[in-house]
């Protein structure tokens, strides 16, 4: 009898993780109690084409592992189940097929250039009473290769990669009612580059009413691609191949490796490469076209079409600063060091933080090493984009700051990175164990604890504040929405959420004045 009983059991999780979908039925996994679905393919693409529908399947597909991430440059050989051209996969979170539940697309970041959603598990963050997905998409090169100058067949080879998303969008629209979702609610949330493919998607009418509510993480560095740039750059790769424009469809023999090669010599030869910390990007990503895509995110707004869109924007303390937190510094040091970046407003940048961050200026234990770590590059642009949406569209904005420090298991101050924020979104701190000291773990769980649910929630209805009853009352705030006027902000960081007011706009303004001179000369020369 017992072992009828547990024939019975087994059976029955054999049949919740099998799903059928509009391509065919696949079959999922138990993922620390969460059902999940791996390497879904909701696309098939042909090189620098639009993404075209998978091919049909009869038989129950296993979708147990991860799919193969875009191609892109690896520091080890990957085999083609790792890494492919057919890298068009999803995959599914879920812990009740019966619900209608939020849905949560995650966009990974590696700017437009690399990664793969394989970083960020979503198993922890769908017990919060959302369906989480995740997708690979082509990224660089094979994603973004303008070749519109060839002819009416390559018209949207240039923003490939972002159609890739769109496409992921509808699967979820025809398919995630399945897994227990509402194709009605949906949220796209990304970090960093998965930050710019969300404010992208914001300027694109392919992804109109396919999603619903936006998470902007540490995204704002702005893309100054202009039309004229890709198309530039697009017959530089040409001519770098050796391939003329009436011979274009040769692109689709050209080995990867090859390919990349030549887009970086043809950038440095039309264009120009991006150097590491330039604070705006270019080259290979999206680019507006008028049809696909109307205009650059973050510059300083988006269009109108999105206005019904809610958006939780922020950044971390330190995002991609180097830290300088483990050096012996004094404050005079970091005067002279300053001095070559802020000039004659040194000893206003020194006091405008002071006035920011009043605790870290009176404990003064690290402010040599804050005043030299802190931010130069997402924050006074995501200050410019919320005053320019923040009380001016029909749907709310709410800004936040991630302030939360870790510390290494050498005892290494490791403050808040870009990309730290991760995973307490995701709520995976404990997979980070073998990285930071237990007693960071342990303290900072309440963190992961607190983020996940503020996550889920803004997915839920567009507004973040959690209830009250989830949470001790200290941490019960009445976090309202943005507008340039009131300045608010909340802080995850310290021993509890708090909220602030225009509390750093001074510091903000002198650093968008003195570290994005490269930017200005940009607009001056491309007006």
């Amino acid at each position: 009898m017992v072992a009828m009983c547990l024939a019975t059991m087994c059976m029955a999780q054999e049949d919740k993780l099998v799903v059928n979908t509009t391509s065919g039925p696949i079959k999922g996994i138990m993922q620390e109690e969460t059902m999940a679905w791996l390497g879904v393919p909701y696309a098939k693409v042909e090189r620098c084409m639009p993404p075209l529908p998978v091919e049909k399947w009869k038989d129950v597909r296993e979708c147990g592992k991860w799919g193969p991430q875009a191609m892109q440059q690896s520091n080890r050989p990957m085999s083609e189940d790792e890494m492919s051209e057919q890298c068009c996969v999803l995959n599914v979170w879920t812990t009740n097929r019966k619900g209608k539940k939020p849905v949560m697309l995650w966009l990974h970041g590696g700017g437009f250039d690399s990664g793969t959603s394989a970083w960020d598990p979503g198993m922890l963050l769908a017990k919060k009473d959302v369906v989480v997905v995740s997708v690979n998409h082509r990224l660089n090169i094979l994603g973004f290769l303008d070749l519109s100058t060839c002819g009416e067949k390559y018209k949207y080879s240039g923003n490939v990669g972002m159609l890739d998303v769109v496409q992921a969008l509808q699967w979820v629209r025809d398919n995630i009612k399945e897994f227990g979702g509402d194709p009605g609610n949906v949220t796209i949330f990304g970090e960093s580059g998965g930050g710019g493919k969300v404010g992208s998607l914001l300027c694109m009418p392919p992804a109109k009413g396919l999603f619903h509510k936006a998470i902007i993480m540490s995204g704002t560095i702005l893309n100054v691609n202009t039309k004229a740039m890709t198309e530039e750059l697009g017959e530089a790769v040409l001519k770098e191949l050796g391939i003329d424009k009436r011979d274009v469809d040769k692109i689709k023999d050209v080995p990867y490796q090859e390919l990349y090669a030549a887009g970086q010599r043809a950038m440095a030869a039309s264009i120009g490469t991006r150097r590491p910390g330039t604070p705006m990007m270019w080259g290979f990503g999206p680019t507006p076209d008028g049809e696909v895509m109307v205009q650059q995110p973050f510059q300083p707004d988006f269009p109108s079409f999105s206005d019904n869109i809610p958006i939780l924007i922020g950044t971390t303390f330190n995002e991609l600063q180097r830290q300088r937190y483990n050096q012996p510094i004094t404050l005079e040091e970091a005067r002279a060091e300053l001095q070559r970046t802020f000039g004659d407003e040194t000893e206003a940048y020194i006091k405008a933080f002071k006035e920011a961050y009043p605790q870290k200026a009176r404990s003064n234990a690290r402010l040599p090493q804050d005043l030299l770590s802190i931010d130069w590059l997402f924050r006074s642009k995501t200050i410019i984009t919320a005053d320019a949406i923040g009380g001016k569209r029909k749907a709310d904005t709410y800004m936040y700051m991630f302030t939360v420090n870790d510390v290494s298991r050498n005892k290494e101050f490791k403050g808040s990175a870009h990309g730290a924020e991760l995973k307490y979104c995701f709520d995976v701190l404990h997979h980070y164990q073998n990285q930071l000291a237990d007693s960071t773990v342990s303290a900072n769980q309440k963190w992961a604890n607190y983020m996940s649910a503020v996550w889920a929630k803004f997915a839920h209805d567009g507004n973040p504040n959690i209830r009250e009853e989830d949470f001790t009352a200290k941490w019960h705030l009445n976090w309202k929405p943005y507008t340039k006027e009131n300045g608010e902000l909340m802080e995850f960081g310290g021993d509890s959420p708090k909220l602030h007011h225009n509390h750093d706009r001074k510091l903000a303004e002198i650093i968008d004045r003195h570290c994005f001179k490269q930017l200005d000369e940009f607009r001056k020369t491309h007006k």
